[in-house]
């Protein structure tokens, strides 16, 4: 096995192996196959790659950097079989280096990306390519039907010039909330259609500069004016921190990596760049990136105080150099608001997607809140403040009972799912004017009116699913905090919903046939496994050390590269085992 050397006087570099045993070690079972002596040759040709591997960094020099400032002379011995060993001498001599003008460092290249072409500049896809593509998948108006006026409004003004027929879709969906008294008849003719794309014609009006200040008078006066910096400053604009480059880091954490793969799957990942963008915001991604990070590391003390490695580790997970400022992460948290809407949304309705109707749904309060859970694997749906935002959820998934956990229940939670002929079951007490019938079951147990009622056998699974809720809401709500000092917690909800289901995929594609799959559990079992995460000018290198859970999780898929990471800057995260 040979490679080439540094700056050696002597020919290719060599490493000689005079003795190796190979040992062949059967685990389970009794057979070694229909052809025992095939599987040694097998396992002996692939012994030359092994040794490969095994020596690569004394061939590459992949090692540690050795800087020679005086000369060294290195004696070994050379031969083989039947030739003397004479001893041979190979001289290495100090390189000379030559200062940057003006003192800089020069730019570090990788010596494999030196003969690579020069890569477009990466842009933050603009919010109409988000929306053009929800509505030829057909989900553009189960999205709007979910966003709050202010998102919708938001967005309208965004894609006018840039994604007219959506655009048109928006405006639509603002004057039908509006109601009766609303300015529709400002709106084009034609563009009050049954919610399919309106026509170019009657959305003229609006394409140009005149039209599109028409246009942004019409969404104030339905919407209202927004001024999202009202109490609070605005986040510093590129960045509170310096962005990372190149260079390698040691985290004492790779989890938050790891669900970027399943939240790109879902489609989240596409949508975090434009969503942002539709605010200004799209400068601000890696401060998306250190809030999601924090929901999968270390628990913060007293509610606000971060772990001795948690910073590091969100700031790697960001593209940033450390600290992430908490300020700015405030201040960022409070502009954000109206366009993280859109993220759930797309969330929510990934995981509807996929929900089977037969099994039930979780709902329980939390943080001034509802919460709503796929029971099996745990997978989030929805945070919201009252039981009316999440019905929609609820019918997407197909009218599924509902297994209601318990928590601070806002007032008047189960009177308004008992209205809405919700088929659920309870543990919790209800309330005086609460119409709801007790079921004869060994423990108190509550259903509304609606027929056909649910399946009784759904109460034996209530204790085991309140549990898992309650350890869900403690773990990543209560002990976890990911925007402590801001004011509001909209923020603090969408980071959690993602991390919740990233945590969950993880679980579910590992443990799903052999153990209840929980969330908490990949919490558990990958918040220790370290990493080193070298950045280079294509793509942001994780490599996680070898061993049970590399294998695990290179069988499952979740070592995947994903490309076109936003807060990367369009780099690609790649994941390999060393």
């Amino acid at each position: 096995m040979t490679a080439p050397t540094g700056r050696a006087t002597g020919e290719a570099g060599e490493v000689t192996v005079h003795r190796c045993t190979v040992t062949v070690v059967r685990r389970g079972g009794w057979s070694w196959g229909p052809d025992p002596r095939g599987l040694v040759r097998e396992v002996i040709d692939t012994l030359p790659d092994m040794l490969a591997d095994h020596f690569a960094e004394q061939l590459t020099g992949d090692g540690p950097d050795v800087e020679i400032t005086e000369p060294v002379t290195v004696t070994v011995r050379a031969g083989g079989p039947g030739r003397p060993h004479a001893p041979a001498e190979v001289h290495f001599a100090p390189v000379p280096t030559a200062e940057a003008p003006g003192g800089a460092p020069p730019d570090a290249v990788p010596f494999g990306e030196s003969f690579a072409e020069a890569a477009d500049p990466w842009a933050v896809p603009a919010p109409a390519a988000l929306f053009g593509e929800l509505a030829e998948r057909g989900e553009l108006d189960a999205l709007l039907a979910l966003l709050p006026a202010e998102t919708l409004g938001l967005y309208a003004l965004a894609l006018l010039g840039a994604g007219d027929a959506a655009a048109a879709r928006l405006l639509t969906e603002l004057t039908r909330r509006a109601g009766p008294g609303a300015p529709a008849g400002r709106l084009p003719a034609g563009a009050e259609g049954d919610g399919a794309a309106a026509p170019p014609g009657p959305l003229a009006a609006y394409a140009g500069p005149a039209g599109r200040e028409e246009a942004a008078r019409l969404v104030r006066s339905l919407t209202g004016p927004y001024d999202r910096t009202a109490g609070e400053p605005a986040p510093p604009r590129g960045g509170a921190a310096a962005a990372r480059a190149t260079g390698e880091v040691h985290v004492r954490s790779v989890l938050p990596f790891l669900l970027v793969g399943p939240l790109a799957r879902i489609g989240y990942l596409d949508a975090v760049g434009p969503a942002l963008a539709g605010a200004e915001l799209a400068g601000e991604l890696s401060l998306f990136a250190a809030a999601l990070a924090y929901k999968a590391l270390g628990a913060t003390a007293r509610g606000w105080r971060r772990g001795e490695h948690d910073g590091e580790a969100a700031a790697t997970f960001a593209g940033l150099e450390p600290p992430v400022p908490e300020e700015g992460l405030a201040a960022f948290a409070h502009a954000v608001r109206p366009a993280l809407p859109v993220l759930d949304g797309v969330l929510a309705l990934s995981v509807c997607r996929g929900h089977d109707p037969a099994d039930p749904l979780l709902l329980g309060g939390t943080d001034d809140g509802l919460l709503l859970l796929d029971a099996q694997g745990v997978f989030p749906i929805a945070w919201a403040s009252d039981t009316a935002a999440l019905l929609p959820h609820w019918r997407a998934c197909g009218r599924p009972p509902v297994l209601v956990c318990g928590g601070p229940l806002p007032p008047g939670c189960l009177r308004e799912l008992a209205s809405a002929d919700v088929p659920f079951l309870t543990g919790v007490r209800p309330l005086r004017g609460d119409p709801l019938v007790r079921l004869p079951w060994r423990t108190p147990l509550w259903t509304g009116a609606a027929r056909p009622l649910p399946d009784p056998r759904l109460a034996t699974g209530l204790p085991g699913h309140a549990d898992r809720f309650a350890e869900l809401v403690t773990a990543l709500v209560t002990e976890r905090r990911a925007v402590p000092l801001a004011r509001d917690g909209a923020l603090e909800r969408t980071v959690t919903l993602a991390a919740a289901l990233g945590l969950s995929t993880i679980a579910w594609t590992l443990w799903r046939d052999r153990e209840t799959p929980d969330p908490l559990l990949a919490l558990d079992r990958f918040a220790d496994l370290e990493a080193t995460v070298r950045f280079e000018s294509a793509a942001v290198r994780v490599r996680v050390p070898m061993g049970r859970r590399h294998a695990d999780l290179l069988r499952g898929g979740l070592l995947a590269d994903v490309p076109d990471v936003p807060w990367l800057g369009g780099r690609a995260l790649t994941f390999s085992g060393g």
